[in-house]
């Protein structure tokens, strides 16, 4: 494995352009891309100084964060992810979030409190989204919402947004095989009916979703197309109608796109991927809160995205 990781890794050179505030300029902007964090108490309390960090780039101008907020064996209860919020609040600029399989797929799990998921689901868009089309965040910002479409009113989560003239979207995709595994540890078993409703349901509204933001794309004549989602979309039943979409809208648009995902806890660059030229997919770091990916959006560059790993230092 890591000598595969190491023979895919693509790490662009050069240093990021600063990114003026401006939110449909041509000019580069410059963003913190983190995700699988906190994992436990450590690394909560570690937190704070990768946000400080990010706060003190005075080039950021917001915060992607590919899932997971904790662990899968720590609770799902409220108080935890009102404290998260809040901790995630502390970024002086907005706070883009996709859900993760851990604050809500997994939490039929007996250590994290043998919750229901769906009931969870909706108890991280009360907390995380509290606001539909509004980031969390020192100063966050509006964005456009799926909650807006009668057909996907639930999906708040799905947000899209265009800085540098780049549209950056969000798409709820989950590890667990996206919620086809089963609710194994739940009290009284597994609720199949139900899951996979809730599975069907969030793949049509994901797939709508990647459809937006590629026409998007195409009547602004974006330079580029970033999706973030936590899971990878391998070639499995849980993924597989939404790698074919993003792989057929990739193709078809032509321009970079930068798949992003975070959840299996290794940074990794996979040009080309699923044999798209123009499509890089782009895992963040993860189960750590000491490091981070400062990442160019630069419509004037051929290849539009670039970054480069950053290590917090201690205090």
């Amino acid at each position: 494995m890591a000598a595969l990781i190491a023979s895919s890794l693509v790490v662009p050179s050069g240093p990021a352009h600063a990114a003026p505030s401006g939110t449909e300029s041509g000019s580069a902007v410059t963003f913190a891309l983190i995700g699988d964090t906190p994992y436990g108490d450590d690394q909560q309390a570690a937190l704070p100084s990768l946000i400080g960090a990010v706060n003190a780039d005075p080039d950021v101008r917001f915060v992607l964060h590919a899932g997971d907020v904790k662990s899968g064996s720590t609770t799902c209860d409220d108080a935890r992810f009102a404290t998260l919020a809040t901790l995630f609040g502390t970024f002086d600029d907005p706070f883009v979030l996709t859900p993760g399989d851990n604050e809500w797929t997994d939490c039929h799990r007996t250590a994290a409190g043998g919750y229901v998921p769906t009931e969870r689901l909706e108890a991280v868009r009360r907390v995380f989204y509290p606001v539909a089309g509004r980031t969390l965040g020192g100063h966050p910002m509006g964005v456009r919402t799926q909650a807006r479409d009668p057909r996907h009113r639930d999906y708040r989560e799905n947000v899209l947004f265009t800085r540098g003239r780049v549209v950056f979207a969000t798409v709820h995709v989950v590890g667990s095989e996206n919620d086809l595994a089963p609710w194994s540890q739940l009290p009284g078993g597994d609720r199949p009916q139900e899951r996979l409703a809730e599975f069907e349901a969030r793949k049509a509204a994901a797939l709508d979703w990647i459809d937006s933001a590629f026409a998007v794309a195409g009547r602004t004549n974006a330079p580029g197309v970033l999706l973030m989602m936590q899971a990878e979309p391998m070639d499995t039943p849980g993924f597989a109608d939404i790698r074919a979409r993003i792989v057929d809208r990739s193709r078809a648009y032509g321009k970079p796109v930068l798949l992003v995902h975070g959840d299996e806890h290794v940074y990794e660059v996979e040009p080309e991927y699923a044999g798209v030229s123009n499509l890089t997919r782009l895992e963040t770091y993860g189960d750590t809160a000491a490091h981070w990916l400062r990442v160019t959006a630069d419509p004037r560059s051929a290849a539009v995205f670039s970054w480069q790993p950053q290590t917090v230092t201690a205090s």
